[in-house]
Parts: C-alpha cells; structure tokens; sequence
C-alpha cells in the first residue's frame, strides 16, 4: 500500500498533488477521491450515525480552536481526513484511552492504526516444574 504523500522543495506538505490547505478547502467527497480504495469506498458508501459525530465534533473543535482539548472515540476504523490534522485523539485500544495527535502524514489512514492493541511479551526464563526435564536439577 502506497500513500503519496512527500514534502516539496520548502518543505512544505502534499497529498497527491495538493497542499494541506487546499485538501481543508475541499468538500468531503472531493477528498474522498484522494483517499485509498477503502477508505473511499467507507466514505462513498455513507459514513455512520458514530462516524457523522465524531467529523461534527473535529469540526467543531476546530471552529472554537480548542484542539488543545482531546476527542475521545472508539471509532478505530474512522479514516483520517485532512480536517483532523492538528487535532488531538484519544483512542480506546481495549483497555484505555490512549493520545494520538493527527499529522498531515496519517491522511487516509485509520485513527486505530496509530494505537496499538495488542502489546509485546517479554519471556523470562522458565521456572522448575515447567518442563519435564527441569524436575531433574543439578546438585552442584
């Protein structure tokens, strides 16, 4: 999966051609054909009553300029619009609520890509009586 995204000669962010400003000037559907295959697709088909919400309270947060304050969400599978750059999430992962500040970058992914769910197990060593064979300990 190829996201084309990249900073011009000032350094300046483009999704596909257009600047972050342009993509914050154009109506959803229009940046709806910018997105990927599926995300389009979510869009396209009609976003849910959950979903609606949650564009309408970014919406809002940007409006009052209170992106300061988090939108919490259980909504993982919300693609990431360009009206969302700059705003602060909080994403259930299964346990809590954890922070994710939306960059120009994570356009067209989905918020619960940047939260992760699962964690990963570090293995100490294995205690007598784990395995057959540790029954028999040295007696030196």
């Amino acid at each position: 999966m190829s996201q084309e995204y990249r900073t011009g000669r000032e350094g300046e962010f483009t999704y596909r051609g257009h600047t972050l400003d342009e993509l914050q000037e154009l109506e959803l559907e229009a940046v709806a054909e910018l997105l990927p295959a599926r995300q389009r697709r979510s869009i396209e088909r009609g976003l849910s009553i959950e979903k609606e919400k949650l564009l309408e309270k970014a919406r809002n947060a940007e409006e009052e300029e209170t992106a300061n304050a988090p939108i919490r969400t259980h909504l993982r599978d919300m693609p990431i619009l360009p009206e969302f750059v700059g705003l602060t999430f909080e994403v259930y992962n299964g346990q809590a609520f954890e922070r994710v500040r939306v960059e120009p970058e994570m356009i067209g992914h989905y918020l619960g890509e940047f939260q992760l769910t699962r964690t990963s197990v570090e293995h100490g060593q294995a205690g007598i009586g784990a395995t057959r064979s540790s029954k028999f300990v040295p007696l030196k």
